[in-house]
């Protein structure tokens, strides 16, 4: 006898909502977006059992592995962001069959970015690389799919070809105002965050979620030690103080890092002000190694913003 019982799918083929705009990019991945709830219990002196009951509902962030086929409005959700206008969204995580049709779909309320993080870029590692965005949100449900064909589509409902631009570790670049950056040759990972806060009231199971200040990471970059005087004498004279004079000057560095594609071409600008060196700290000398020996160089950063740009 065969089975009627709907048949399973796999994982591979998935997509996301946005404010009813399907496949606004190409994704890497997608994970979170779960339910969960504390379990509370109560004691009572009258006998040894226990009693329980479900307490508040929560829900788990969700996480993108983002590549540069991203569409014009979830980039430009991105640089808001970053620019400190934290907008709200609603959608859906898309699940589909080996024939991409839509089979479940978990539909999210109230959603802002929490986090960006950007990846590790190194001059000799050839490997794609992807963004990372975490999303907070308010509320979640599970729904049956709708069994429509997942395709890129855009607001007006007419199909769009998304030709992917790929990014490997490898094609950047850095500058940094009056340094020469021409041979930095790897950028540690970095993330961009807010802290999201959580206003419980009666009434309501869940809380709702409001945004507070973005707060801008550290940038660690790395030269040659032949390169790495110019940045050795900066942050030893910015430190230099004297009784005449005992307030540093404020911080006026600023600079950009471009991820560029295979033909060279820019796909994103991050750019950042009000930047100082923290550090410059040099590779550990060994008689064993025969690799470049590098100085480490570390950045605070007062603000960043994210430029999407169109290929």
């Amino acid at each position: 006898m065969s089975s009627t019982a709907p048949r399973s799918y796999s994982a591979a083929h998935f997509g996301l909502e946005l404010d009813g705009v399907k496949q606004v990019g190409i994704f890497r991945s997608i994970e979170g977006g779960g339910v969960k709830t504390q379990v509370l219990t109560y004691d009572h002196g009258g006998g040894q059992e226990k009693w329980r009951q479900i307490g508040k509902p929560s829900f788990d962030d969700i996480k993108l592995q983002v590549g540069m086929s991203m569409s014009e409005p979830f980039a430009a959700w991105i640089e808001d962001f970053t620019k400190g206008k934290h907008e709200r969204r609603t959608g859906a995580i898309l699940a589909a069959d080996f024939y991409y049709k839509e089979r479940a779909r978990r539909e999210f309320k109230g959603a802002m970015i929490k986090e960006l993080n950007f990846p590790k870029l190194e001059g000799q590692d050839k490997n794609a690389v992807y963004m990372g965005v975490n999303l907070c949100v308010e509320d979640i449900h599970f729904k049956k799919g709708s069994g429509s064909r997942l395709d890129a589509v855009t607001g007006d409902g007419t199909h769009k070809d998304i030709q992917q631009k790929l990014w490997t570790a490898c094609n950047f670049r850095f500058e940094l105002s009056g340094f020469n950056t021409r041979r930095v040759s790897k950028i540690d990972p970095f993330t961009i965050k807010m802290q999201v806060i959580e206003h419980h009231m009666g009434g309501q199971l869940s809380p709702i979620k409001m945004p507070s200040k973005v707060e801008f990471p550290n940038i660690a970059f790395y030269v040659p030690e032949i390169d790495s005087l110019q940045f050795k004498n900066h942050f030893t004279n910015k430190n230099k103080l004297s009784v005449k004079n005992a307030e540093r000057e404020p911080a006026k560095l600023h600079g950009v890092l471009t991820a560029l594609d295979q033909q060279h071409r820019e796909l994103f600008d991050l750019s950042f002000t009000g930047a100082d060196i923290v550090s410059v700290t040099p590779d550990k000398a060994d008689a064993t190694t025969e690799e470049i020996k590098l100085v480490k160089v570390e950045l605070f950063t007062e603000a960043m913003e994210f430029k999407y740009k169109k290929v």
